[in-house]
Formats: structure tokens, C-alpha cells, sequence
């Protein structure tokens, strides 16, 4: 379970939860619940409970010192029963808590209506909203004062339980029936929410929570269940949508950090003791409860100890993969920066050599033109005035005398007739005259 964030909703007076937190100093988890560093699991579970029954705001509503210190339990218990937070605990502190994504862990029972619809609008909306049992239900069971239903083995039980209620059941089982192995299994076809619950008997003749499964979509229906088959058996909670969308690669190599053994393995004969816990936000829950004998499931027992045998060496491959593949990875990001550089680099010098050829394709043209032309304007300007001299010289020669600008004239109309003439005569010899020379005139 990941530790909740209590600022996110309000208590019956209006304050919320992070202020609370704020008025009491952080201490220690291990020392909060009252436990060592070494503690197990089952001793951390019990630690917990002892103080959420003490300090449970039903018990206490009008003391605000039990409230604060019903929230700093909870805020422990839910950094120590997860043992990727206990582990980040350990290396790092709260510094490491508060910068993982969280998910929020409720007793339902102790919000108002207000803030029980934001908890199911944020449902709604995805968040990963985990709930308790209710304070009251445990400390009904501890004291046992609670209605116990019989369960006969093998025989399903259709009911509907109110929401932040439980409802008990009792199985008796011979020692042929232990040794075999059991499974307790629920289903909602309305897709309810609830949770399924094992309790130990005490001394004093009271129940105590020893596991709990939250129920699950499964196709069409929500199921939860427990197995008592005489070996190891395991649960495994999913990790954090949040936390696998913000760093997919750690998501993948802590996906089977929650894949944990479950305390109980195997039943004694004698009486055992299930309850269905309702967990809808408003409404009640329908379920159907039944405990059969693992005895014609034999070879679904040897298939799921064999698949779960490799679960847990697969878990201990991906611990040495990953370091192998940070290296790897390392490396990539290493030679893919590199390669980055080098392309940027190829890209100037290639830039660099366009411009240099640009500047011998363009600019030397341009240069060589106004060259050119600086040095043919003076010769044209020379030019104009040897223009201008030759034009003085035949304006100095066009002023003849008149005699002789009228014999000019004379031959100049000569010179143009002689063309007539000879097209004239042209015309004349082209006929074919016989004249007869001999004969005088």
C-alpha cells in the first residue's frame, strides 16, 4: 500500500488533514507504531491496529490530539506495510516519500457525505484511491460482538452487504480437508467493490484481521480470493499508474516488487473465520461468497506453484538485467549525444563550405564588372571627344561655296539618274532588233 496524501480532504470541521499533520512534528514510522527496524510485516500489522483502535475518530470525535495521532499511525503504517516505501524509507527518509506519486488510502467510514463524493469523483476520474476497513468493524470483531454466519464447505452464499459493513462467516474443516488445501472465493455480478477478510481468533474469543484482498474486474464480475493450499502462495499489488507513467523504466523493473508471499499458507482443522467487507462509496455491495476443497483443483495447485516459482525467479533475473541494462542505456545516451554532436558539426562545416564557394561563384562577378567598367569609362569618355572633334571637322568642310555646293548638286542628280538610265537601256537591248548594216541609211 502507498502512503497517503491527507491534504486532499477535509475533516468534519472543516481543517484539513495537512494542516493537522502539520501541528505534529514527523516522526519516525518505526516509532510511531511502536516497532523495531527488523519488524515483520504481521508485527507491523498488528502495532497498527492496536493504535486505530485507540485513536479511531469514531471513539474519539470531539479530541483533536487522538485525531492527529490516528493520521501520523495511519501515515506510518502505510509507509512500512509497503516495502517499496519502507525500502525508500530506509535509504532516504521522507524526502524519497513525498517525491514518489502516492496514492490515497481512506476509511470511508470516517468521511462526511461532502468529502465522501470528491473520493468517489476522484475514483472517477482514475485516481488510485486505496480504503481501510472501518475502525468500528475491527474493534467489533476484537471484541466480538459480531453476527457470525455458518458456512458449509462447498455451498455458495448470495448476499448484499451495506457499504463500511462486514458480514462474518465460520467453515469447519476436518484435517483431511487442511491437508488438501482450500480456496475461499467471492464474485460480484454487479461489479461491487469489496473486500474479503480472514480473521484469527483471539484468547479473549474476539477476531483479528490477518488478510485482506481487495476485489478486482475480472471480465464481467469483481472476484477477490484467498488459497490455502500448504505452500507458499502469493498476492501481488500493481504498481502506480502515476509512477509507471512518470518513469516507465523503474515502473518495469519494480512492476514484481509487489508480488509478496501471503502470511497464511495453510488452514489447521477447526473453525476459520472469512467476512466480506462492503467497499462502494454509497451504496451496498453484492457478492456471492463460497469455500470449497482444493482437492479436484490438483493440477491447477501444481500449475500455479510452478508459475509462481518462476515469478520469483524472474524477480531476482530483472534485479541483476537492470543493472545491466542501466549500463547499456547509459552508454546509448552517451553514444546518441555523440552522434547528435557530430551530425551538428558535419551540418556547420558543410555550411561553412557553401559559403566559401558562394563567395567565388557570386561576389568575384560583380567585382570583375565594376572592375571593367571603371576602366572603359575613361576610354569612352576619350572616345566622345574624338566624336566630337571629327563632327567639328566636317561641319568646318560642310560650308562650301555656293557655286560649288550647286555643281555638287548637279553631279549628285547625275549620280542618281545613271541608275534610271541604265535600267533604261537594260530594257532597251533586252529586244531583239536585226539591222542590217550593209544597207546605208
Amino acid at each position: 500500500m502507498a502512503g497517503p496524501k491527507f491534504g486532499s480532504f477535509k475533516g468534519e470541521k472543516g481543517e484539513s488533514a495537512a494542516d493537522a499533520g502539520a501541528a505534529a512534528q514527523r516522526r519516525d514510522p518505526y516509532e510511531v507504531l511502536g516497532v523495531g527496524r527488523n519488524a515483520t510485516e504481521q508485527e507491523i500489522k498488528s502495532a497498527f491496529r492496536r493504535m486505530a483502535l485507540k485513536y479511531h475518530p469514531d471513539k474519539n470525535a470531539d479530541d483533536p490530539i487522538a485525531s492527529e495521532k490516528f493520521q501520523e499511525a495511519t501515515f506510518s503504517y502505510n509507509i512500512l506495510s509497503d516495502p517499496d516505501k519502507r525500502r525508500q524509507y530506509d535509504s532516504s527518509g521522507f524526502e524519497a516519500i513525498e517525491a514518489d506519486s502516492q496514492e490515497l488510502e481512506l476509511d470511508l467510514s470516517s468521511l462526511n457525505t461532502v468529502n465522501t463524493v470528491f473520493a468517489a469523483l476522484f475514483s472517477k476520474l482514475g485516481v488510485p484511491i486505496k480504503t481501510t476497513v472501518s475502525a468500528t468493524v475491527l474493534e467489533e470483531a476484537l471484541n466480538g460482538s459480531v453476527e457470525i454466519y455458518q458456512l458449509q464447505l462447498g455451498k455458495s452464499v448470495c448476499r448484499k452487504v451495506e457499504k463500511q459493513t462486514a458480514h462474518f462467516y465460520s467453515v469447519d474443516i476436518t484435517d483431511e480437508e487442511a491437508k488438501m488445501g482450500l480456496v475461499c472465493r467471492v464474485h460480484s455480478t454487479a461489479k461491487s467493490k469489496f473486500k474479503l477478510l480472514y480473521f484469527e481468533p483471539e484468547d479473549n474469543g474476539g477476531l483479528s484481521l490477518a488478510l485482506q484482498e481487495d476485489s478486482a474486474k475480472t471480465g464481467k464480475v469483481t472476484s477477490a480470493g484467498m488459497f490455502f493450499l500448504g505452500f507458499p502462495v502469493y498476492r501481488f499489488e500493481q504498481n502506480n499508474s502515476a509512477a509507471a507513467a512518470k518513469d516507465p523504466d523503474s515502473s518495469f523493473f519494480k512492476r514484481l516488487d509487489g508480488f509478496q508471499p501471503c502470511e497464511v499458507n495453510e488452514l489447521k482443522a477447526g473453525t476459520h473465520y472469512f467476512a466480506v467487507y462492503g467497499d462502494n462509496f454509497f451504496k451496498s455491495a453484492s457478492y456471492t461468497i463460497e469455500v470449497v476443497c482444493a482437492e479436484p483443483f490438483s493440477a491447477e495447485k501444481e500449475r500455479l506453484r510452478s508459475v509462481e516459482a518462476k515469478i520469483i525467479a524472474k524477480r531476482s533475473e530483472l534485479s541483476k538485467f537492470e543493472s545491466e541494462y542501466r549500463e547499456v542505456l547509459a552508454k546509448f545516451t552517451e553514444m546518441t549525444s555523440r552522434y547528435a554532436q557530430e551530425m551538428q558539426t558535419i551540418d556547420d562545416l558543410l555550411k561553412e563550405r557553401n559559403a566559401i564557394h558562394a563567395s567565388y561563384t557570386n561576389n568575384p562577378t560583380l567585382q570583375r564588372s565594376s572592375s571593367c567598367s571603371k576602366g572603359k569609362s575613361p576610354s569612352k569618355g576619350s572616345k566622345s571627344e574624338d566624336d566630337q572633334t571629327v563632327k567639328k571637322e566636317k561641319k568646318s568642310k560642310s560650308k562650301p561655296m555656293d557655286g560649288s555646293r550647286s555643281d555638287d548638286e548637279g553631279t549628285k542628280n547625275k549620280k542618281e539618274k545613271k541608275p534610271k538610265d541604265r535600267i533604261r537601256r537594260k530594257k532597251w537591248f533586252n529586244i531583239h532588233l536585226k539591222v542590217d548594216k550593209r544597207r546605208p541609211c
